[in-house]
């Protein structure tokens, strides 16, 4: 619908918005470079993470990651972060605050999605093939953790020619998050210091506000 230039402490940005009749949400395309004549371009799609990309919480590792993709970008000069509104893998805000609170009786993230109703992903990508497509970027090199994301924009006609690895740091506020994205999201997380065991807190009821 429309594009403008977003200078920022990386350098400066295009950053286009867009519509869609798919989900009604307004998503969005940051990018450096000429797009239209690269090949392999770098590519971060980034799903919407109110309280770690804007308030800088601890409890994920949404806001570094954005972070970091931006400043791999402006080392090149050229790529793409998509940022698709679908918070908490998909389920909305208000719903992951209280799978924030079920966390805190010491259910872990995929637990907490399945107790409220939930699967443990409900993320959906075809939406940042389409802007990809529409930026005339066909092959890309993509930022991610994630394997599922590389086999979801392949299957929507992406070539995801290779991973780049996003370097994340371990802090006690989100070690259990790590740990379960690892261990039952099948996430490739590149560092040694995510623990083998995590201890539990006590389960206790939950009551509804």
């Amino acid at each position: 619908m429309a594009s403008a230039r977003i200078p920022t402490e990386y350098g400066d940005f295009q950053l286009c918005y867009y519509t869609n009749t798919q989900d009604k949400k307004e998503h969005l395309a940051f990018y450096m470079g000429n797009l239209a004549d690269a090949e392999d371009v770098l590519v971060r799609v980034h799903s919407e993470c109110f309280t770690g990309d804007v308030l800088g919480s601890l409890r994920c590792d949404c806001g570094e990651q954005l972070n970091r993709a931006l400043a791999l970008v402006a080392s090149e000069g050229l790529g793409v972060v998509i940022y698709l509104r679908q918070e908490g893998r998909g389920i909305g805000l208000l719903q992951k605050l209280r799978a924030y609170n079920l966390q805190d009786q010491g259910y872990d993230t995929v637990d907490a999605n399945l107790m409220l109703g939930h699967e443990a992903d409900e993320m959906d990508y075809s939406l940042a093939a389409r802007i990809l497509e529409d930026l005339k970027v066909k092959a890309v090199r993509l930022i991610t953790n994630n394997p599922s994301k590389i086999s979801a924009l392949e299957a929507e006609g992406i070539k995801v020619t290779s991973r780049v690895i996003q370097n994340i740091a371990v802090n006690s506020e989100n070690e259990n998050y790590l740990h379960t994205k690892a261990k039952r999201m099948d996430h490739l997380l590149p560092f040694k210091s995510i623990p083998t065991t995590i201890t539990k807190k006590k389960h206790e009821p939950h009551s509804s506000n």
